[in-house]
């Protein structure tokens, strides 16, 4: 049995989310014509043991991401602000899922 792939079809990135109030996390990626096939395929591949409870299919040709080469100027701003790490802060007890 011969199976083709068409890379004709985008690229989606998906994003499962296995316990309501979780964040969605980055599963991987499909190829799909559509953003309703890219869920169904999405589901079939990331969603096999019954794990997730939601699912987000995104074009990856939408996502903007920030270079390797910025990685200095880019993040250097907000690692001067000191008061913006957790260390300033105690959780209460009971919180879950910070």
């Amino acid at each position: 049995m011969e199976t083709t792939v068409n890379n004709d079809w985008p690229v989606w990135e998906v994003f499962v989310q296995l316990k309501s109030g979780a964040p969605h996390e980055h599963a991987g990626n499909v190829h799909a014509p559509d953003a309703e096939m890219a869920l169904q395929n999405a589901r079939d591949v990331y969603t096999r043991r019954g794990k997730a409870c939601s699912l987000w299919v995104v074009p990856s040709v939408e996502i903007t991401a920030s270079s390797p080469v910025d990685q200095g100027p880019f993040f250097d701003p907000g690692n001067d602000k000191v008061y913006r790490h957790p260390q300033f802060y105690k959780v209460p007890r009971g919180v879950k899922n910070v």
